[in-house]
């Protein structure tokens, strides 16, 4: 039978924490007993009931909901001995976690102050936060929620809280990988020793050996400004070399997507990732008016419709609404998903007016082509489903878990490319921080993967209004 691991001497002075779960934390992360690594967890009954009550239903709330009964259950029933004991989680945890869980076994008389009534949920899982403060004084007892007001009610009444910080994928949003390098003034100096360069399908390519070369990731954009700017990509990277390419320049109108030109660097950066072949995955993040859809958009159609690289533009989002829901909409999945892609039409209506040489009965026809091949889904009907050869777009990723992240993307089949785009400062989902959302955690978990490729889109290119807007409000 394995042994848990070691404990240095003085973690094994300290107590142990007990952490007290709200019922959100275990919806919102179903494995969340098991990340408390040597501290202990407790759950009191009505977290429990409230999980029971979630449990119907076909939302990603209730389906998590079901996965931790399950989770519960096959705890329950691995214990070898009394549950008012704690039950050990390292077998069950398979080795992540040494500390117990502990179940609520006995009613806790209410300590609360009169003011707060005792019939609502949250404030008798703080009664049974006072009790066990009470009942181990030795120990740090702490409240962990993803509720906000839940946290602020906790230390008002003298009580430790903290939110959940294991689904972050970092604690500042500002540390998000970029996708871009600006190099050192004196990198050419420094790398030029031995370097090596050659011509390749109309680009230059160069091989250096020097001390930033173990720093940088593949498909990363380098910045070299000054006199003689020079934009360059990461091809590969080795313990002691790196090969890197010069761009192909979106930015002049000979090169144009679609009728589209890039406008700016980090433009022109999104481009050259999404006309790549070899990447298979690409995030783009930015600000509301930078361009990420459009430039999408503009990849995909010349893609299907020109170089016949994939069959069809395929287009999903999270319908998560901004302000009060507008109810039933009837129709068809693509009628359904209507209201929810304003951006689409918008986006499309610029495509189309891109060539000024076409007239109405041109254009007309092109919309019509267009439409046909760009198809729009849900992301309820994704499970179970193999995309072959399609342009996946999934717009909004933000509102997206890490979860329901994993599950789209593991959609794509053979010759198929999936592009990621959204701004995390516009999370409208609940329980979903910059730290933990979806977006955030691919761009962190691709990054450095020579078929993924990410950029964070700076200026907005909407229009002046639009900028000065985005600046000032």
């Amino acid at each position: 039978m394995a042994r848990p691991p070691a404990v240095s001497s003085d973690a094994a002075a300290r107590p142990k924490k007990l952490f007290v779960l709200d019922t959100n934390v275990l919806m919102h992360d179903p494995s969340s007993v098991f990340r408390f690594e040597e501290h202990d967890v407790f759950l009191p009954i009505m977290t429990l009931e409230e999980l029971d009550n979630h449990k119907k239903g076909l939302s990603e709330i209730a389906r998590n909901a079901r996965q931790v009964t399950r989770t519960l259950d096959e705890i329950v029933t691995s214990m070898d001995e009394a549950i008012a004991k704690g039950i050990k989680l390292y077998e069950p945890s398979r080795k992540l976690a040494s500390g117990r869980l502990f179940l609520q076994t006995e009613a806790i008389a209410s300590e609360l102050p009169a003011s707060l009534p005792t019939a609502k949920a949250d404030n008798q899982i703080l009664a049974v936060l006072i009790h066990l403060q009470g009942r181990h004084p030795e120990r740090p007892v702490i409240l962990v929620s993803k509720d906000i007001n839940m946290r602020i009610k906790a230390r008002t009444l003298g009580l430790r809280a903290q939110d959940y910080f294991n689904d972050k994928v970092l604690e500042d949003t500002d540390l998000l990988y970029t996708g871009m390098r600006e190099l050192p003034p004196g990198f050419w100096v420094d790398h030029a020793q031995g370097m090596e360069s050659w011509k390749h399908d109309g680009r230059t390519l160069y091989r250096l050996t020097g001390p930033l070369c173990t720093q940088l990731l593949h498909n990363q954009f380098l910045i070299a400004e000054g006199e003689r700017p020079l934009h360059t990509s990461v091809r590969e990277v080795s313990e002691t070399s790196a090969e890197i390419a010069t761009l192909t320049d979106y930015t002049h109108a000979r090169n144009s997507v679609w009728g589209i030109s890039a406008r700016n660097r980090e433009q022109n950066f999104a481009l050259n990732l999404l006309m790549n072949p070899e990447i298979d995955f690409v995030t783009l993040l930015g600000q509301a008016g930078t361009g990420k859809t459009l430039l999408t958009l503009a990849a995909g159609l010349t893609q299907v419709l020109e170089a016949r690289r994939y069959n069809e533009i395929i287009m999903t989002r999270v319908t998560v609404p901004v302000g009060e829901d507008i109810g039933f909409l009837p129709g068809t999945e693509e009628e359904k998903m209507g209201p929810w892609m304003g951006a689409l039409e918008d986006n499309l209506e610029v495509l189309n007016r891109s060539d000024e040489n076409a007239g109405d009965w041109g254009r007309a026809a092109t919309d019509d082509l267009i439409r046909n091949r760009i198809k729009i889904k849900s992301l309820n009907f994704m499970r179970g489903r193999t995309f072959l050869n399609k342009f996946l777009i999934i717009d909004e990723a933000q509102n997206l878990t890490p979860k329901q992240m994993k599950t789209l993307i593991t959609r794509a089949g053979p010759a198929t490319k999936v592009i990621c785009l959204g701004n995390i400062a516009q999370i409208d989902t609940p329980y979903l921080t910059e730290g933990s959302s979806g977006l955030a955690y691919v761009v962190d978990r691709f990054k450095g993967w020579k078929h993924a490729g990410h950029v964070t889109l700076q200026r907005g290119e909407r229009s002046r209004l639009a900028d000065y807007a985005a600046e000032v409000l």
